[in-house]
């Protein structure tokens, strides 16, 4: 297996803007970063199960990827303007009860399955990197889990950032959450773009 290319791979697509990241970012800034954790947690929970059925299911899934691909493509891009547009609206520091059931492990899980991005990213990174070289299933399920760790650093990077400099862009909320809107809008778009 080429490690390498499997390494950079892995952190180009996991820790670049996306939706993931995007929202946790946006939580810590609003949260603080140990109660956006759990999102963060829910997140590498939801990548590593996709990462399974990526695993094992592969085969089956690379001859419906044609049937599949729109439509995760527009529920995803969907999914991910109706997050821009709660962003847009947001006005406060996140203390409304519908915005904190997004802040969840829960939704951090659940994201993954209409994150256009991650469940491609999870069965292109399987058929190229991982099942050409290990078929075990102790291998499958080491590399899910490991990539489900990348999956909560990744979003906990993001929230890291969003918290060191919530006193900053708490002062540019507005601002702050029209650019974290417009990320998600772009994400959108270069998914039906792609």
């Amino acid at each position: 297996m080429p490690v390498l290319s499997f390494l950079v791979y892995v952190c180009v697509m996991s820790f670049t803007p996306g939706p993931n990241n995007i929202m946790a970012m946006l939580f810590a800034n609003q949260y603080g970063f140990k109660r956006t954790l759990r999102f963060c947690f829910g997140v590498g929970v939801g990548f590593f199960i996709i990462m399974i059925l990526s695993s094992y299911f592969n085969l089956v899934l690379h001859r419906f990827i044609p049937k599949i691909e729109l439509p995760m493509m527009l529920l995803g891009a969907g999914y991910m303007l109706y997050l821009a547009y709660k962003i847009i609206k947001s006005t406060n520091q996140g203390n409304s009860d519908e915005e904190r059931k997004y802040n969840s492990f829960f939704a951090g899980m659940m994201l993954q399955f209409i994150n256009p991005k991650g469940v491609l990213y999870g069965i292109t990174v399987i058929a190229t990197f991982i099942l050409p070289y290990h078929t075990s299933h102790i291998a499958l399920l080491l590399f899910s889990l490991f990539l489900g760790f990348v999956g909560i650093l990744s979003t906990a990077s993001w929230s890291l950032f969003g918290s060191v400099f919530q006193k900053f862009l708490s002062n540019y909320q507005k601002p702050f959450n029209i650019v974290m809107a417009l990320l998600l809008v772009y994400s959108a778009i270069s998914i039906l773009m792609g």
